[in-house]
């Protein structure tokens, strides 16, 4: 009697074991809702395999996930680089790890205003949304095209500031002339033909706007197994994306959007943007510059990339899966 005790005490411990070993550890997420966000999206499906439970919350921009941070409440955001180098700046503890989209953005004008080029914004309102890497690209452009600009009249360019998701119903009712807008919202407001393309802002020494994946400090010093984890299925999800773009429409139409956009509106949108892992401090070095020329971002301290982007983790996600 005695050793079936003992023994069904020991086969006791081993499921208890087993059970603790098969709850997996959970990170929460900020996330933007956005075509080229998808891929980091798509980890809460896909994370499983690596005993992680990934619970996603969407934010309306970069800058609002900060304050959640600080609170406690994520441990890792997709945001562009202008709202992670002013949240470092202003003493939230995140690192940069990861790039995972590039370009999505485009300067759209409203179908019947006119306006073919940069040089037609003179005299007219430009909507875009504060502190967005949006705001950040539209200034460089008007810079860089001689133009003037403030959120008040007597400038050659009047700037409206308005949330993501109020852009497109503000340039169909003409309340605007035009819009520097994410996708696939540009792409949806061209398509539905009450907007045409005026650029893709890229040709500034910013290029195309690489967006950041970011982990707190306490995560990447004090959970470096969940975080090393974590990384390597944030590459295996975006290699997927990469592979099959027929999931990855999928799941950004059904799962992100509910239905609200059209096959077209995500492949154009998808045309503008890349689905990628990498980031290099340079470009973080040169948007902080502009971010501290214009103003975006209320920045107390512009940081150095060299003091908060920690590669390490990627380099040996991208080691151990064998991707380029």
């Amino acid at each position: 009697m005695k050793q079936i005790i003992r023994l069904s005490l020991a086969a006791l411990a081993i499921c208890s074991t087993a059970a603790v070993a098969q709850t997996p550890d959970v990170v929460r997420l900020g996330n933007l809702k956005f075509a080229h966000y998808g891929a980091v999206s798509y980890m809460k499906e896909y994370c499983g395999k690596y005993n992680l439970k990934v619970e996603e919350r969407m934010f309306p921009k970069g800058p609002d996930i900060m304050p959640a941070i600080v609170a406690g409440e994520i441990d890792i955001a997709a945001l562009a680089s202008d709202g992670a180098i002013s949240g470092r700046a202003n003493g939230v503890p995140i690192y940069t790890v990861a790039g995972f989209a590039k370009g999505g953005a485009r300067l759209v004008a409203g179908i019947d205003t006119g306006i073919k080029d940069i040089q037609g914004l003179k005299g007219k309102k430009v909507g875009v949304t504060r502190g967005g890497a949006h705001e950040l690209l539209l200034y460089a452009e008007l810079e860089q095209a001689g133009l003037t600009w403030s959120d008040k009249p007597g400038k050659d360019v009047q700037i409206v500031f308005l949330a993501f998701a109020d852009l497109n119903q503000a340039l169909a009712a003409k309340q605007i002339d035009a819009m520097c807008q994410s996708e696939p919202q540009s792409s949806q407001a061209i398509n539905k033909k009450f907007g045409v393309e005026i650029m893709k802002p890229y040709n500034t020494r910013m290029g195309e706007p690489v967006r950041l994946l970011v982990m707190t400090e306490k995560m990447y010093n004090e959970k470096k197994d969940v975080a090393q984890r974590l990384m390597k299925c944030f590459v295996e999800s975006t290699a997927l994306f990469n592979k099959d773009m027929a999931l990855a429409e999928k799941y950004v139409r059904e799962q992100m959007f509910k239905g609200q956009i059209s096959s077209q509106d995500f492949r154009d949108a998808m045309d503008n943007a890349d689905y990628t892992y990498d980031v290099s401090p340079e470009h973080i070095d040169i948007s902080t510059e502009y971010m501290n020329k214009y103003g975006v971002g209320r920045m107390a301290k512009p940081p150095k990339a060299a003091e908060w982007v920690k590669l390490d983790l990627l380099q040996k996600a991208k080691a151990d899966l064998k991707v380029k």
